[in-house]
């Protein structure tokens, strides 16, 4: 049978082809990442910036705005008091122009420590100078005088001109007034867009990682389809389409690159089995044929078995009678010599037709020894002791045994005969004394080993082997007559039975053989 020839590599090498699907998702991932970092720094730097613009809106630029106006608040008090003090000359009056003029103090120190944190705070500065400037002019000019002059004058106090210079002064001071509010109200503006532009980045920023997420899934989803579901369903149908036959379908997909690997593995395996399939459809195809030359040998083995069994053993018979007839007939006639020479082939004969029966049961083991089933090894042994009743009378033969042989698998006909050769041959080979033959068996795992002894005169270690080879005889045939197959017959019966004979070389008169013989039941037997 031809071997296949070699295969090509089953999968492209290492570093080539397109990306595999660990590296499509680190990419995917890698951008999905850096968007998302970019927004979420986006996100901080807002919230940062927003935070800043609502500290400074809230905590500076309207507590100066508040406070700017209890200035102004504190300047009109201040106006109506001392020109109602010019006027009554009651102290109230004063007080109240004095309670104005310090809470006019109070909210410009405030201003003052806010400035510091304004976005602009110089502008401020200038504006608070100039409105000090309009504020005390005007105190000085107007209001300091009439506290001055009522004390003297009274209620004349106020007086044209002084209502003129109070006009004047305190026009400056609500000019500078309004020109630091204007100040602050676009202060406030500008805090307020900041705030604004601050969360507009930031529902931008949400709005784009959210979109980056969304992408991110739309993107898993393509790769996952593209790169992952449709190479699989293409190879589940390039499998399908050889399970149900087509042997000769090529199997491969592009990407990913475990997917191109693997097809290829499998394509390459497939590749090997059709080889090996063809092969094995070669060789079956090969052994078809020899079982049919076997067969067909088998039955001229059959045919030659029943021509060896009649037909060739008809014209030994008739050598062997018509040689007896002429020593009967011409016994007178003969001398010794012719006599011996009729002995001889009487002789031959008898022992061709004895060689050619052995020869036959030799065949026929394994061939039609019949199927294998439990046998009670007692029965088989009892068998073969009837057939050689009348031998191991003759010889004052003893055969022991143990109490309870086993029961085996095997064919009860050929185990018959096992035991029949095994005795026979301890009859055979015996000594001087009576022959005494034993046997025994015990568990060996899943197999029974049975042994046979005796007190004969046993055989030399070194033909241990020797023995069960056929046709092969340690003694000359005038001495112990047989046809050298005895052992070898039953060797071939224990090797069907699956199992093994040997000689024992332990010591001691006699000799031993050992054979194993499957237990009833065993899975393996």
């Amino acid at each position: 049978m031809n071997r296949p020839e070699p295969l090509p590599p089953l999968a492209p090498p290492a570093g080539m082809g397109p990306l595999p699907v660990g590296r499509w998702f680190l990419l995917a991932g890698t951008a999905v990442a850096l968007v998302f970092a970019v927004g979420v720094t986006a996100i901080l730097i807002a919230l940062t910036q927003t935070q800043g613009a609502r500290k400074t809106l809230v905590d500076v630029i309207d507590p100066t705005a508040l406070h700017t106006l209890e200035i102004s608040t504190a300047l009109q008090a201040q106006e109506g008091a001392i020109r109602g003090y010019g006027l009554t000359t009651e102290q109230q009056y004063f007080q109240d122009y004095r309670q104005g003029v310090a809470d006019e103090q109070a909210a410009t120190g405030q201003i003052a420590a806010l400035l510091p944190r304004l976005p602009d705070p110089s502008a401020l500065r200038s504006r608070m100078d100039r409105l000090t400037i309009a504020a005390a002019a005007w105190r000085r000019d107007y209001a300091e005088k009439i506290a001055a002059a009522v004390p003297k004058v009274g209620a004349n106090a106020v007086n044209r001109d002084l209502g003129k210079v109070n006009v004047e002064r305190f026009n400056d001071v609500r000019a500078a007034l309004a020109d630091q509010q204007d100040l602050l109200n676009r202060l406030h503006d500008l805090g307020r867009d900041r705030l604004q532009k601050g969360w507009r980045t930031i529902y931008v920023a949400v709005a784009v990682l959210v979109g980056s997420l969304a992408l991110a899934v739309i993107g898993c989803t393509l790769i996952v389809r593209y790169v992952v579901i449709l190479p699989v369903a293409r190879l589940a149908r390039q499998v399908r389409a050889v399970a149900t036959g087509d042997f000769d379908r090529e199997l491969g997909v592009e990407r990913p690159a475990e997917l191109r690997e693997l097809s290829g593995h499998v394509d390459g395996m497939r590749r090997r089995i059709v080889s090996e399939w063809r092969a094995a459809e070669e060789a079956r195809q090969q052994f078809a044929e020899q079982a049919k030359e076997l067969k067909r040998s088998n039955g001229e083995l059959e045919q030659f078995a029943y021509v060896a069994s009649h037909d060739l053993q008809e014209p030994l018979r008739k050598v062997a009678s018509f040689s007896q007839m002429l020593e009967q007939r011409y016994a007178d006639q003969l001398d010794d010599r012719a006599r011996q020479y009729i002995a001889f082939a009487v002789d031959g004969a008898k022992r061709m037709q004895l060689l050619i029966n052995d020869l036959l049961d030799f065949s026929r083991v394994g061939r039609v020894g019949g199927e294998l089933t439990p046998v009670a090894s007692e029965d088989a042994l009892d068998r073969a002791l009837r057939n050689l009743d009348a031998l191991l009378t003759d010889a004052g033969a003893t055969v022991t045994r143990d109490d309870d042989l086993p029961e085996v698998v095997g064919n009860t006909l050929l185990l018959s005969q096992l035991f029949q050769n095994l005795v026979g041959n301890a009859v055979k080979f015996r000594g001087s004394e009576p022959p005494l033959i034993h046997i025994g068996a015990e568990r060996d795992g899943g197999m029974w080993e049975f042994h046979c002894s005796d007190n004969g005169i046993g055989v030399d270690p070194k033909y241990a082997d020797r023995i069960f080879l056929i046709f092969q005889r340690l003694h000359p045939r005038d001495v112990y007559p047989g046809s050298g197959i005895g052992l070898a017959l039953c060797r071939k019966i224990v090797e069907y039975h699956g199992g093994r004979i040997w000689l024992d070389g332990g010591e001691g008169a006699g000799a031993t053989f050992r054979w194993t013989l499957p237990v009833v039941g065993d899975p393996d037997a």
